[in-house]
This record gives structure tokens, C-alpha cells and sequence, in this order.
């Protein structure tokens, strides 16, 4: 099952992190999909940033620093994959 938590807002090619603009909480250890006109693919949340500071937990309204496996666009959805 997927659940829409955000939305990339940039992503910074040459060190392969993504903003993200979280609509719903997510936590390191949690699997996500990034998906986009051209981008399908899933991966772990290992860890993630909020002013470069390291987080476990992020909520609503929260934009965090995250780094992706595979090259993503702006205006690529985020959802929370769920067994």
C-alpha cells in the first residue's frame, strides 16, 4: 500500500539529495517510492536532514534533506510504502 507524504522540491545532482516537502510524518527505516514523469524507483529512508542537522522523525509542513539512490526531478511524489 502507498500513502502521498511530499513532494520534491530540488534536488542537488552533485551530491544526489533531494529536498522534500513532507505532507505526513516519516521516520528513518521507513520505505519509500519516488515517482515522476521519468522516475520510479524505491529505497530505505537510512537517514535524513533538517537544517543539516540529522533526524529520525519529520512531520507535516517539515522539508527535509534526503539521499536518494537514483536521480530525481522537482514535482516528483513521494509516498510512504506500507506492507
Amino acid at each position: 500500500m502507498e500513502k502521498e507524504i511530499g513532494k520534491v522540491s530540488h534536488y542537488y545532482t552533485h551530491i544526489g539529495v533531494a529536498v522534500i516537502e513532507l505532507t505526513d510524518e516519516l521516520k528513518t527505516g521507513d520505505e519509500i517510492l519516488i515517482k515522476g514523469a521519468t522516475t520510479n524507483f524505491q529505497q530505505k529512508v537510512e537517514s535524513m536532514q533538517i537544517e543539516h542537522e540529522n533526524v529520525d522523525v519529520a512531520k507535516a509542513g517539515d522539508s527535509i534533506g534526503l539521499k536518494t539512490l537514483e536521480r530525481v526531478r522537482e514535482g516528483d511524489v513521494v509516498f510512504k510504502v506500507s506492507e
